[in-house]
């Protein structure tokens, strides 16, 4: 009877195991579509996806450090340096004094940066629109209708990273 009770308990767990084993594949393939396509789409610089990520981090984040970025996108300290200097020198992003603690640096978009961000963000927006287009109405509203539980596990995805 124990058996069969644990079984029971397990047969959640299993199945919420499957639905992470379909979803996983499909979220990876959409992001790399918006890593690669968007760039392309857009007609902009081609950027390393390590570098579009952290660009994006500090456009949606302004003002934030390099140990803040080392920490929240699971990088060394010295990649996100390096990688910020790159940015720096191509004129995508500024540092700033942080004016209560000299020691502290802020990084933020340059209006290079910004400008660029909103035409891949439109490029990726087009790709989905003439994605979405061929899709039915049915699995358009499911898409629209997951938005919120799509946002709520990236926040529990940060939430366990951060653990």
């Amino acid at each position: 009877m124990t058996e069969q009770r644990n079984a029971e308990n397990d047969e959640p767990d299993r199945r919420l195991f499957q639905h992470a084993r379909e979803l996983t594949p499909a979220l990876y393939a959409l992001s790399r579509v918006l890593r690669f396509q968007g760039m392309d789409e857009a007609g902009l610089w081609q950027l390393p996806p390590s570098e579009l990520e952290l660009l994006r981090y500090v456009h949606a984040e302004p003002g934030t450090t390099v140990s803040v970025l080392a920490r929240e996108l699971g990088l060394h300290a010295s990649n996100v340096s390096a990688t910020v200097r790159g940015l720096v020198h191509q004129e995508l992003l500024e540092r700033e004094k942080d004016p209560n603690d000299g020691r502290v640096v802020r990084l933020k978009p340059t209006l290079k940066a910004e400008q660029g961000m909103a035409l891949i963000e439109n490029a990726w927006a087009e790709i989905f629109a003439d994605a979405l287009a061929g899709l039915d109405d049915e699995q358009r509203a499911a898409l629209a209708a997951s938005v919120p539980a799509l946002e709520a596990l990236a926040a529990a995805l940060k939430e366990r990273r951060t653990r």
